[in-house]
């Protein structure tokens, strides 16, 4: 029985090849593609007769990926969207059992390694972190980052895969990093679809990658269409590599080769693929291989039907100029193989790919099926226990009745049995019971975990060294004690390194760097063009790849540029592939009491809610924000430190272990303490707050000050709850919106902390004004809580619980 994980990287060169080894690597190029357009044909009627969810497939995009597999090699870095199944195929990434799988949302990773029935089909990723949080031998392995739905939203990342190539090759005091790279011989290939490349990631990362100049190849799939949408309204001149003439490159300057290949010629495709990828991988410069002519038979995906948008003529056009059908006409014609030949070969896949797909359903239909018998007989052994019997048996006979039922038909009878027998607590209820928290805990495994990687090397698990003093040590700018820090780590770790806007020649605009590129090399740290998104694109591509970038954004407000990649990238990764990958990037940034409606620096209402998959931390000082990075540089997961900027020229002591000291996260610190009321507050509030503690304790009010110093994970030893216990009265204070970081604060303490039973009166927020904040000192006093705005909300929870002791202000 063929299988279609067969590698198909040979190379296509006929002077080295007798015919009949050509004609072996032909044949099972055709087959392999051939049973990457079944797969297609029957994943769409699988998701029609609903079977499942959703589909979207490579049909007409084949011919092409046979040829890039030939290109591609161990060490190799694949980031591309949902068509590719045929590449994956052919490079053994992937197989025909894992397609079924996935399409069939699986949720285990042995049948579908990429996700574990996470994600839609045909989004395709490599396992390149052991169980145990190790890393995968890279340089090994061929490798293929965690594809994302959201079309150009890969781009950024590829350009941090081929950039690691780069620090590898120049960079020999990594040499030592061999697990992940051959001295940087390795190709990131990209590919993306002829309507995306109008995204502005696309044109942002394409831009990057031609000044970095680095080993990245990307395959433009040009079907004419984005959707129902023709090149007409997407693409100037309604090509996208004429419009990228001017990135050529030319002698004595940097930019692309640029190539230009029909999709349904196997023979130029093989050709075009192995001079491009040749130059790309020996001279590390960036590739753009234009694919046109390419089809589309089953429409975008199943959601419609392209009939409804393509003419009679364009119909007829694609039919005709299928790859397949024409990579078939020349094997004909080349005496590659027979007709006869042809169709026993089309005859033996079709069949092998129907008997596939009838294996991975029939697989997973008999656990649930399995489990389904289980709680019926479960539920028929209580209905003869209790009067509500007719009731039981109803719900017995309804799930038996499911057709194509599915593990949420068989928990839903469960918890439907238990909410009609509420009043009973019989043994066979007990024993329901403990069947529904069993399959609880499995489908939080199967749905629900590896948000973060959680293995040993969690920065959650490093260990915990308290900062030390000298008897002398001096008080510097806080920006001196974050350079010590950043100094010591780059000098014990040449993993590590930083980039980002005027983060090179002149240390960052707050000098945090300061002198260090002069002291470890413009490789280790880097300045980079205004280019927000592909900043954290760079980072998560060479953290992927074992490096420990710090990607800096200037300032926190400049976020918002990046927050897609941000969001649905790094963020997701590691619960999209249920820890079988993972980010540990950095992202460093500033913001909280700046002036002027961009420099206001506080959404983290935005970062919380779009961001969970990342570390936020938000330390009040220096110091704090150094123990912060001691511990992400030696942890496994990404992480947000949002500084203050208006303490970079305050003075704090030089820790004496200062590249070496932690801050655990999730850890809040009392600042003070107190007896009337928690305070709760982050960053640069908790000055004002600490200068409101002394007016207030003149006015006889005790104010308890508490920092929870990482906004996620949360207070993870309940300081918050337990203070409330003392004081019965909360304010939160927040530079964010109504509702946005106060209402998440505001939700731990008083749902999972229960401080809702320790309060005796409304908890209270005081926050920023709807609005941005206008530039100005007064515009920040009317428009951020001000030091009188703090205490007078203090002191107005204080008249609310004894207004005789506190008479009212105003």
């Amino acid at each position: 029985m063929p299988e279609t994980a067969i590698n198909a990287t040979g190379q296509l060169n006929t002077a080295e090849l007798s015919f009949d080894d050509f004609k072996k690597i032909v044949i099972n190029d055709y087959r392999i593609g051939y049973e990457s357009r079944q797969a297609s044909l029957i994943g769409r009627r699988e998701v029609l007769t609903g079977k499942a969810k959703f589909g979207i497939f490579g049909d007409g995009k084949e011919v092409a990926q046979l040829a890039m597999a030939k290109a591609f090699k161990k060490g190799d870095w694949r980031a591309g969207y949902y068509r590719d199944q045929t590449f994956m195929f052919a490079t053994g990434m992937s197989n025909l059992q894992e397609f079924f799988a996935q399409l069939y949302a699986y949720p285990e990773i042995e049948k579908d390694p990429a996700s574990a029935g996470r994600q839609m089909n045909c989004h395709y990723a490599t396992r390149f972190v052991n169980e145990d949080g190790s890393w995968v031998n890279q340089a090994e392995t061929m490798n293929c980052s965690a594809d994302i739905s959201t079309t150009g939203g890969h781009m950024p990342r590829l350009l941090g895969l081929a950039y690691a190539s780069k620090l590898y090759r120049q960079n020999k005091e990594l040499e030592y990093l061999n697990k992940f790279s051959v001295k940087g011989n390795e190709v990131a290939f990209g590919t993306i679809g002829n309507g995306s490349t109008s995204e502005g990631l696309f044109f942002e990362t394409f831009n990057a990658a031609g000044v970095l100049q680095v080993p990245m190849a990307i395959s433009v799939w040009d079907d004419a269409y984005a959707i129902s949408v023709p090149a007409k309204l997407q693409t100037t001149k309604e090509d996208i590599s004429e419009i990228l003439k001017g990135f050529q490159r030319e002698k004595g300057s940097n930019g692309y080769e640029i190539y230009k290949v029909k999709g349904w010629d196997y023979v130029a495709l093989c050709e075009t693929y192995e001079r491009a990828i040749t130059l790309c991988r020996a001279e590390h410069v960036p590739v753009l291989i234009h694919v046109i002519e390419m089809t589309q038979p089953q429409g975008h995906s199943t959601s419609g039907s392209h009939e409804r948008y393509k003419s009679k003529d364009r119909l007829g056009w694609e039919e005709e100029h299928d790859c397949l059908l024409q990579m078939r006409k020349w094997m004909i014609a080349s005496a590659v193989a027979t007709e006869a030949e042809m169709d026993e070969l089309e005859a033996i896949a079709k069949k092998y790919v129907r008997d596939v797909q009838k294996q991975v359903w029939n697989e997973l239909s008999d656990e649930i099926l399995t489990e389904l018998n289980d709680a019926s007989q479960l539920i028929e052994r209580l209905a003869e226990d209790v009067s509500e019997n007719d009731e039981l048996l109803q719900v017995v006979a309804e799930l038996q009745g499911c057709v194509d039922p599915g593990r949420k038909d068989v928990v839903a009878a469960i918890r439907k049995s238990l909410r009609l027998t509420a009043k009973h607590n019989t043994p066979q209820k007990q024993v329901l019971m403990s069947w529904l928290a069993e399959e609880n805990i499995k489908n939080k495994k199967r749905y629900s975990s590896k948000l973060f990687t959680g293995t040993q090397y969690s920065p959650l698990n490093v260990s915990n060294v308290p900062v030390r003093y000298f008897e002398d040590s001096k008080f510097i700018d806080g920006r001196e004690v974050l350079n010590a820090c950043f100094d010591a780590n780059f000098d014990r770790d040449k993993s590590i390194v930083a980039f980002g806007e005027d983060v090179g020649a002149i240390g960052d605009v707050n000098q945090g760097f300061a002198g260090l590129q002069s002291k470890y090399g413009d490789l280790r740290l880097t300045d980079t063009g205004i280019r927000e998104a592909t900043i954290i694109g760079q980072g998560m591509g060479l953290a992927m790849r074992g490096l420990k970038p710090i990607a800096e954004i200037q300032y926190l407000d400049y976020l918002l540029y990046s927050i897609n990649v941000l969001s649905d990238d790094l963020a997701s990764l590691s619960y999209r592939t249920r820890g079988g990958q993972k980010a540990p990037l950095i992202v460093r940034t500033r913001g909280h009491r700046l002036e002027g409606i961009w420099h206001s620096g506080s959404p983290l209402g935005l970062i919380l809610n779009s961001m969970r998959g990342l570390h936020i931390c938000v330390p009040r000082d220096m110091t704090q924000a150094a123990g912060m990075y001691n511990v992400l540089l030696r942890g496994d997961e990404p992480a947000l430190v949002i500084e203050c900027l208006n303490g970079y020229r305050l003075k704090e002591r030089l820790p004496a272990n200062v590249g070496e000291f932690t801050v655990p996260l999730g850890k809040a610190e009392i600042l003070n303490q107190g007896t009337d009321i928690t305070v709760i507050s982050y960053g640069s509030t908790l000055r004002i707050v600490m200068e409101a503690v002394k007016e207030l304790e003149k006015l006889g009010i005790s104010v308890e000050v508490i920092d929870p110093q990482t906004l996620y994970p949360f207070d993870t030893d309940n300081v918050c709850g337990s203070s409330l216990k003392k004081t019965s009265k909360l304010l939160i204070v927040d530079e964010d919106l109504p509702g946005a970081a106060s209402a998440y604060i505001l939700q731990r303490v008083i749902e999972d902390q229960k401080g809702y039973y320790s309060l005796d009166v409304q908890p209270k927020t005081l926050t920023a004004k709807e609005h941005r904040p206008p530039y100005g000192s007064d515009g920040g006093y009317f428009s951020k809580p001000s030091l009188d705005d703090i205490i007078e909300a203090v002191y107005s929870l204080m008249n609310e619980t004894d207004p005789h002791k506190f008479p009212a202000i105003y």
